[in-house]
């Protein structure tokens, strides 16, 4: 994929990357059903929504088949979203993320509502063949606020990624709202290959300096075999 080598970190590569731009312009140059797993996490405003009729169209496009795309969102604008959605990829389920604490910062004043949990929908570009049995509810351990004000907890984004992942190593994970880079960075604990897109600089480079210091897993050194006579 080229994107142009400006848009990069100078640590970054094609396959493992946080590009900087606008992710309806840079993901025209994704080729067609080269992506594994999309998991992102866009912002949640009303004049945010028509994001998502874009992320479904270009899921669409981008995802193999019976892939499958992942997305948290508000609660706010659910019917809409997942009407959006479902012009364009084929609803499979809807996933809880719980809160970690019901504070004043996670109200929904307009509803008068403590909101405890989040909703992580979860669609497929065509069948899903997968065998796996997944949770659909998480509980993090906490806020992760350190690198965006938007950020999610890590440990919701390993266990999401590690399980859709978990029996294919060599995968390409793509987030094109990544924020302060929680997705790269988990797909740098897990060795998986990552696609990221974000629209501020300030921020795509917070992203890239975070990845750079995320320690990767380190090799785990088998033992010897007994052989039995």
């Amino acid at each position: 994929m080229n994107l142009g080598p400006y848009l990069l970190g100078p640590n970054d590569t094609p396959e493992n990357g946080i590009y900087t731009g606008d992710a309806r312009e840079l993901a025209k140059a994704i080729p067609d059903e080269s992506v594994d797993l999309i998991f992102t996490d866009p912002p949640y405003p009303r004049e945010y929504l028509p994001l998502y009729d874009w992320l479904g169209k270009m899921a669409s496009r981008t995802l193999k088949p019976g892939g499958s795309l992942l997305s948290l969102c508000g609660h706010a604008y659910l019917p809409d979203i997942l009407d959006m959605m479902r012009v364009h990829l084929d609803y499979h389920w809807l996933n809880c993320q719980y809160q970690p604490t019901a504070t004043a910062t996670a109200t929904f004043w307009p509803k008068m509502v403590y909101i405890r949990w989040k909703p992580v929908i979860w669609f497929t570009n065509g069948k899903y063949t997968k065998r796996f049995i997944m949770q659909d509810g998480i509980s993090p351990q906490g806020f992760d606020k350190r690198y965006h004000s938007w950020g999610q907890p890590i440990d919701s984004a390993f266990y999401w990624l590690e399980k859709f992942s978990e029996r294919e190593s060599e995968i390409t994970i793509f987030d094109p709202f990544t924020g302060g880079g929680t997705v790269p960075a988990v797909c740098k604990m897990l060795s998986r290959k990552y696609l990221a897109f974000e629209i501020d600089p300030d921020v795509a480079q917070m992203a890239r300096d975070r990845v750079r210091h995320t320690q990767p897993p380190l090799p785990i050194e088998m033992p010897a075999q007994e052989v039995l006579l």
